[in-house]
């Protein structure tokens, strides 16, 4: 049996590999690639780059043996990538005045999405370990840190998401969207049901929220596929567990009970239909990865 523990002390390993999947789908030619992310690649230690560059082969053959390991998760992955960007971009057009993006990890929506980087406050919340690698990339990249960029560190475990926000100038009466991207999957069930009730109760109407989820198989080990059990005890192993899932057919109660509305789910097939004609109607899916989003009405 493995043990779950968290292990909070660097920064994400796993922030890092979901760096490198945008890396490596911003580099397929343009008609190919499902989303596109130039400053990936800065959040990848260099070891990592220069093995690739030194080593073609062999990093290729690691590539395809975690593929095989892990059978579509990574087409998910950058599927959820381009689904966010797309709503984001759509809510941006209707009004958007305020972004939130919790758990942050080196997402880069602030820096490569240009109606972001002027009148709209980002905040970015997540483990100060994380957090402050990421701070000092950005700097790297750009020099300094963009002025609509507030950085909130905080640990969703243990600390007040609310408190840490308006004590950083969030405007509860500014529509606002919640982006939890590979989020809820890594925090307790407690800190879910305070994420999304504070989302609810300090967000003026229209404000949304849209993240990702497994089922709860996958979660507590009864998942009879194999790349179930393959995505749990490699985050085990990562020191970043598993600890939050919902099941599909009990995602709209779960957030009607916290008073949200409009809810949609989006499953891999509906995804594949979406992004994945063409020259890619042959990659493979995780369809143990669903994404969802709601409003607050």
């Amino acid at each position: 049996m493995m043990e779950n523990k968290v292990n909070r002390e660097n920064p994400s390993q796993m922030a890092e590999g979901i760096a490198m999947q945008r890396f490596g789908e911003s580099n397929k030619p343009e008609d190919e690639r499902i989303c596109y992310d130039p400053y990936a690649i800065h959040f990848i230690r260099p070891e990592i780059i220069e093995f690739g560059m030194k080593h073609p082969e062999e990093a290729k053959a690691k590539i395809e043996q975690t593929e095989r390991q892990f059978l579509g998760l990574s087409s998910s992955i950058m599927a959820r990538v381009r689904y966010f960007d797309d709503f984001l971009k759509k809510y941006i057009d209707e009004g958007l005045e305020q972004l939130v993006i919790l758990g942050a990890g080196y997402d880069t929506r602030a820096y490569r999405i240009e109606k972001l980087k002027k009148s709209i406050n980002v905040f970015e919340m997540d483990h100060p370990n994380t957090q402050s690698f990421k701070i000092d990339k950005i700097k790297e990249i750009f020099g300094s840190t963009p002025e609509n960029v507030i950085y909130v560190p905080v640990d969703f475990e243990i600390e007040n998401l609310g408190q840490k926000l308006f004590d950083n100038e969030y405007n509860s009466s500014k529509k606002t969207l919640f982006i939890m991207e590979g989020l809820i999957m890594y925090i307790p069930p407690r800190a879910v049901a305070e994420t999304l009730s504070f989302i609810v109760e300090n967000s003026c109407k229209g404000s949304a929220v849209i993240f990702d989820y497994y089922p709860k198989s996958v979660v507590d080990g009864t998942c009879k596929l194999k790349i179930g059990e393959n995505i749990r005890n490699h985050l085990i192993q990562l020191g970043e567990p598993l600890q939050f899932g919902i099941n599909e057919d009990e995602i709209e109660d779960f957030l009607t009970q916290f008073g949200f509305s409009n809810i949609k789910n989006v499953t891999s097939e509906s995804y594949k239909k979406l992004y994945f004609p063409g020259k890619n109607e042959n990659r493979d899916f995780c369809e143990l990865l669903n994404f969802v989003h709601a409003v607050n009405e």
